[in-house]
């Protein structure tokens, strides 16, 4: 009698487990300035956006989009707080680095800077990056608030 609830609990351990995937890094996180985290001394680049680099003046003809917002950093630094942050690995980078997909509480890190107007969409995004990206420039936040109108439509 006592086999079957066993059987029944490895058979419930099993699914439970494949139904929710781990991530392959999940620890707390120190946001850099250049946009990146450091989560377990490995360094992530969030994947599909473009963060833009700290030292450009805004130029809003080129694709991507190069900006100087000193804000996009901070705005992630508050955004991930002490909270653990998981990591989906999608690239291995020659430098030791990886691109990959993370979040705090569920939320994805990538989506909610380009939907506040700090990253935009990389040519390689989720269709969603994208939708994000326009209504952040509609909008005029973050980065696209720097000279409304100026920016060129996607």
């Amino acid at each position: 009698m006592r086999a079957i609830p066993l059987f029944a609990a490895l058979v419930f351990l099993f699914l439970y487990d494949t139904a929710i995937p781990a991530a392959d890094l999940s620890s707390y996180a120190f946001v850099n300035d250049d946009g990146t985290l450091r989560v377990r001394n490995q360094t992530v680049h969030l994947y599909g956006i473009i963060i833009p680099a700290l030292d450009q003046g805004c130029a809003g003809a080129v694709r991507p989009v190069e900006c100087a917002p000193r804000d996009a950093a901070l705005a992630l630094k508050f955004k991930v707080g002490v909270n653990f942050v998981d990591c989906a690995i999608k690239e291995r980078k020659p430098d030791s680095s990886v691109t990959a997909v993370c979040t705090v509480n569920d939320q994805d890190l990538a989506a909610w800077l380009v939907q506040q107007g700090w990253a935009a969409a990389a040519p390689n995004a989720p269709p969603e990056y994208d939708v994000l990206e326009k209504i952040a420039r509609r909008r005029g936040v973050g980065m696209w608030a720097a000279q409304p109108g100026h920016w060129p439509a996607r």
